[in-house]
């Protein structure tokens, strides 16, 4: 655990879920080591897991459906422009992280002034990855979307996000993917069609 004081730092910003990010910030001071420490370890590596079963995901889809094998390879890219959105919004809004305006003792040391906390990249990323598994493959979505909540939940845990974060990161990155991939399911079909009759056919359909 790193005790973090944020001098120099002003604390009149305050929000509405300051006392829900104690009160996890104080359980999770209490609670055991391991369980810290399987939480960190979501937290930082769970996107890794949850871009896993993008792949799986395309790899499902080759044998049975070019169009959603299609869909899968843009995946990717929707992840991407969700993650850009995010970027955005928190260079527009600019909203300290909760790590550096309220003297907390935090499960992972506290991101540097300036990396800004509204939205949660983490969170956007989890659910954008989650939206576009319900188009492509619903088996593996039923296991990213509870690990999109697990990955939203592990940002509050460890100090790095206010609930509101993570909240706002999962509606942004549901959003964009929803609306992107929605889109691309009805222009991936004449693109799979080109791609059989090339020699990356192997990306939509198993030779």
């Amino acid at each position: 655990m790193t005790a973090l004081t944020p001098p120099g730092l002003a604390l009149g910003d305050h929000w509405f879920d300051d006392g829900l990010y104690t009160s996890v910030n104080e359980v999770a001071h209490r609670s055991p080591g391991w369980l810290d420490t399987t939480v960190s370890l979501w937290s930082t590596y769970g996107l890794l897991l949850l871009g896993a079963l993008l792949l799986a995901a395309w790899w499902r889809a080759r044998p049975a459906d070019q169009d959603r094998a299609a869909l899968a390879l843009a995946a990717p890219l929707v992840v991407v422009a969700a993650l850009v959105v995010s970027t955005g919004l928190k260079a527009l809004l600019r909203e300290q992280r909760p790590c550096q305006t309220l003297r907390t003792v935090t499960v992972e040391a506290c991101p540097p002034v300036g990396d800004w906390s509204l939205p949660s990249n983490h969170a956007v990323l989890a659910a954008a990855i989650a939206v576009t598994l319900l188009f492509t493959d619903r088996r593996l979505a039923a296991l990213a979307v509870p690990a999109a909540v697990a990955m939203a939940a592990s940002r509050v845990w460890v100090g790095a996000h206010y609930p509101h974060d993570v909240v706002l990161g999962l509606l942004v990155g549901a959003a964009v993917a929803g609306a992107l991939t929605a889109g691309a399911r009805h222009a991936v079909a004449p693109v799979a069609e080109r791609l059989h009759t090339t020699r990356l056919r192997p990306l939509v359909a198993r030779r």
